[in-house]
């Protein structure tokens, strides 16, 4: 057990964890050595002895605030220093001589404006620049993908409106937090691991083009990890714990590059991982997490959490071979074989879109099925209108345009948030 954490200064932050010196980047890096800091005149020793493990989310957390903050103090103290007139000393003949000047150009009252520096502003402003970094690193369309799954989920057990209670929407809670902390973990250690390839395919991540340093991304991923386990534990919830361990390690067989992991390098144990997390692990546990362990009902599986699953399978194998498409310039040069990669991005795009016209066929017959009539229209008609709209931006898609790919990427998405929405009328 680590019990020292030594290091901080204000040109490096937590040494004593993970071992690394980190150098934050900087817009100002092009300043030279008059812009950088001298570590030895503001550094610091802290000690910090580990409380109880009951007490760790409250540790883990000011970790992770005071992760941006210092990173926010850093490049606010750079920006100060880089502006024109800050820190500049100027000579006492200097000075007389602008008071002369000035003299004969205006009376001894006049005042003389010179520029200031707004410090709340530029604080803001790289406040705003570390939250808009850290949006796009816990990559905000599969955190909205597992928001919406887990909410959507969590209201198929619920059999009256007498389910709906404050003991249901902490049980909800409890789940959806721990959840979003996975997958925040998840999609920074691949960034972690890929930044390199994401030079290529993505370089507006926030490892990629450098406004988050490695060290940065270690302490975000290790954070999020570790109050996601201890939310989950105390939930006291096996399938939910479950559902944590299992993404846990599959996130982790999916991006680490050590001896019989890096999944993504196999297109077939890449695809396997998005599908067991998205259309298994979220249906199933957090279903029966909310049935058993927070309605207290005897564990049954529906019509509607059996059409989810089935449903889902077919949308995150589809998810796991388009989100390629668009990769495969950087998957080839590190020789990610990717079936985009292995089959050309036609043919895989349209393997894509024919998948999903099917799940939505079998959707409609699905809902023809229904004993409801209001439930039947609802169901017929939304997967005939999401079908239609698919096949409409699918017909008219350049799959050689980078761009247009990936912005038809996210409508699937879209299209994955809008099944969810229709799912609890599947009876």
């Amino acid at each position: 057990m680590v019990d020292e954490v030594v290091g901080f200064s204000s040109l490096g932050l937590v040494r004593g964890v993970t071992g690394l010196d980190p150098r934050w980047s900087s817009p100002y890096n092009h300043l030279g050595p008059q812009s950088s800091l001298s570590s030895s005149s503001s550094s610091f020793r802290l000690r910090l002895h580990f409380l109880p493990s009951s007490s760790l989310p409250w540790v883990a957390l000011p970790w992770f605030i005071g992760l941006l903050g210092f990173n926010c103090c850093y490049s606010l103290e750079l920006s100060a220093r880089a502006s024109d007139l800050r820190y500049t000393k100027k000579p006492f003949v200097y000075h007389r001589l602008q008071k002369i000047r000035c003299g004969a150009a205006a009376p001894d009252h006049a005042y003389v404006h010179e520029p200031k520096f707004n410090c709340l502003e530029n604080f803001w402003e790289v406040i705003s620049g570390q939250l808009d970094a850290f949006y796009r690193f816990s990559r905000p369309h599969t955190i909205f993908g597992t928001i919406i799954g887990v909410t959507c989920v969590s209201l198929l057990p619920l059999e009256s409106t007498a389910d709906i209670s404050p003991l249901f929407f902490m049980g909800l809670l409890k789940a959806l937090v721990p959840a979003i902390f996975m997958n925040i973990y998840v999609v920074g250690l691949n960034q972690i691991f890929d930044i390199e390839i994401d030079k290529v395919n993505k370089p507006s991540l926030p490892l990629a083009s450098g406004e988050f340093s490695v060290a940065t991304g270690i302490l975000l991923v290790a954070a999020f990890s570790i109050m996601s386990f201890i939310m989950g534990a105390k939930s006291q919830s096996p399938p939910l714990l479950c559902a944590l361990l299992i993404s846990f390690f599959l996130g982790s067989a999916y991006s680490v590059d050590l001896p019989l992991l890096r999944w993504k390098r196999h297109a077939f144990l890449a695809a396997s991982c998005i599908l067991c997390v998205r259309a298994i692990l979220v249906q199933l546990a957090f279903f029966a997490h909310m049935q058993k362990y927070v309605l207290g009902k005897p564990l049954a599986l529906t019509k509607s959490v059996v059409f989810a699953t089935v449903f889902m399978c077919c949308f995150s194998a589809v998810i796991a071979l388009f989100k390629d498409i668009p990769d495969v310039e950087g998957d080839r040069d590190f020789g990610i074989q990717s079936f985009s990669v292995r089959l050309g991005q036609e043919r895989v795009f349209w393997l894509c879109i024919k998948l999903l016209l099917t799940a939505y066929g079998i959707a409609i017959m699905v809902g023809a099925s229904s004993s409801e009539l209001y439930q039947r229209l609802i169901l017929i008609i939304g997967h005939g209108v999401l079908a239609s709209l698919l096949w409409s931006r699918a017909r008219c898609l350049d799959v050689q345009n980078k761009s247009s790919v990936f912005s038809f990427y996210m409508f699937i998405w879209k299209l994955f948030y809008a099944e969810y929405f229709l799912i609890p009328f599947v009876h």
